[in-house]
């Protein structure tokens, strides 16, 4: 009897229940694991085409000019002063410098386009 009246008269669809789970799963994957894994092989790329004479920030937050790279051990020599090297793993690599200047460079160059605007420009009067 019991059966009778814990049985569900309208049986739903097992696609249906977990649907939202699925949806749910493709959000997250879109949204957070795949983006962190193009960062990560964008930064494996950076590692694999660094070069002597690359200025490059550690990350640490060190500036420096590699000056050795030994392929080997995946061990760099960075010049940080003029005269001062320090051996670190190619790993502690951050960005590369150049990079950032370049589009730096095109960020001033878009910045530096008078606006095209009616008002003159000039301190504001009261009214």
């Amino acid at each position: 009897m019991l059966q009778f009246l814990a049985a569900d008269p309208q049986a739903s669809n097992p696609l249906v229940t977990f649907l939202p789970l699925l949806l749910m799963g493709g959000a997250f994957y879109f949204v957070l694991i795949r983006p962190q894994q193009r960062r990560a092989k964008a930064q494996q790329a950076l590692l694999r085409s660094v070069e002597v004479g690359d200025e490059v920030v550690t990350t640490a937050g060190v500036f420096g000019t590699i000056t050795d790279i030994d392929d080997d051990t995946d061990v760099i020599t960075l010049e940080i002063a003029p005269g001062t090297r320090v051996r670190m793993v190619r790993a502690g690599i951050g960005r590369r410098v150049s990079d950032d200047a370049e589009e730096y460079e095109d960020l001033e160059d878009e910045a530096d386009e008078p606006a095209a605007s009616d008002e003159p420009q000039g301190p504001i009067q009261p009214a």
